[in-house]
């Protein structure tokens, strides 16, 4: 009978620890950035790469993804354009002229044709990198950063069954400066079953009914700031923003999306005061920068990112 029991105990125990262990294997780092882009009262950080980090390869490329993920970042950003085959890859520009070797738009080509084409580096020299589709960068970064994806409004169905097909729907910020309305009409089928964030421009009449009607009805995850002025109400009195369930997005990376508290500001001058600072007193607590390695530094210096 004892060494039944013991037999009996030792089963539970083995059972216990191995529900443990795959528990713990199935938590990634990205379920841990979800749960916490999802807590807009939360005081730190989390930081987007513009493009990924574009100043040590190709901007939309793999390799500035992986660049990014490796120094820390929470959030890759990066822009959607659709091949003639109808496949959804990363293209900023309208043409591929300035980033790559090639000439024209991404609608001009198949993805085999446009593959043969070749990225260049910030210096516009041309590499080895390729235009990424959006399926090699999701399959890339399952499990580990969220993504922002940009220049997306036009390609939200097919973005869409490209993240569920991958099993990354979840690590997927959609965005777009449209009203609610508007996006109501041309997505109804998923706009709730996405992660939204909408686009404001403080310097427009009507940004904070714009905002409270967003929140009426689908309650984005975040709100991104933009503004040319820093005279704005709403960057004075924005906390009605996080009470109804969103974090405010601001970037850092252009002056003309700050009002001049931005990262070269920071970086070239040394005044954090005038940039990241001034961004965070605002309330930002997501910040997209073109210098992702400098700002996760600052960051971590004031405890405001792990």
């Amino acid at each position: 009978m004892y060494l039944k029991n013991i037999r009996a105990v030792a089963i539970i125990v083995s059972a216990i620890l191995l529900y443990c262990t795959n528990g713990y294997a199935q938590t990634t780092k990205a379920d841990s950035l979800i749960k916490q882009l999802h807590q807009p009262l939360d005081k730190h950080i989390m930081v987007a790469a513009h493009r990924g980090d574009w100043r040590d390869a190709p901007e939309n490329s793999l390799l500035a993804f992986k660049y990014a993920m490796a120094i820390g970042v929470d959030i890759i950003e990066l822009d959607l354009n659709k091949t003639k085959d109808g496949v959804v890859v990363i293209m900023h520009d309208p043409t591929i002229d300035r980033t790559t070797d090639g000439k024209g738009s991404p609608g001009d080509y198949t993805l085999a044709e446009l593959k043969k084409f070749h990225l260049k580096n910030g210096l516009g020299r041309v590499t080895v990198n390729t235009i990424p589709t959006l399926q090699e960068v999701m399959e890339l970064i399952k499990g580990k950063v969220l993504v922002n994806l940009d220049k997306s409004y036009p390609y939200y169905n097919e973005a869409y069954e490209v993240l569920k097909a991958t099993g990354t729907l979840n690590q997927a910020i959609f965005k777009t400066t449209e009203p609610y309305e508007t996006v109501r009409k041309q997505y109804p089928a998923i706009i709730d079953s996405i992660t939204f964030m909408a686009v404001i421009d403080l310097d427009k009449p009507g940004a904070k009914q714009s905002i409270e009607n967003y929140q009426r009805h689908i309650k984005p995850v975040a709100f991104e700031l933009n503004f040319g002025k820093d005279t704005s109400v709403i960057l004075k009195s924005n906390q009605f923003i996080n009470r109804n369930g969103a974090r405010i997005w601001i970037n850092s990376l252009w002056a003309s999306l700050n009002a001049g508290h931005d990262d070269d500001t920071a970086v070239d001058l040394g005044n954090t005061k005038g940039s990241w600072d001034w961004i965070i007193a605002h309330g930002a607590t997501i910040i997209q920068t073109d210098r992702p390695r400098e700002l996760l530094q600052y960051l971590r210096k004031r405890n405001l990112h792990d």
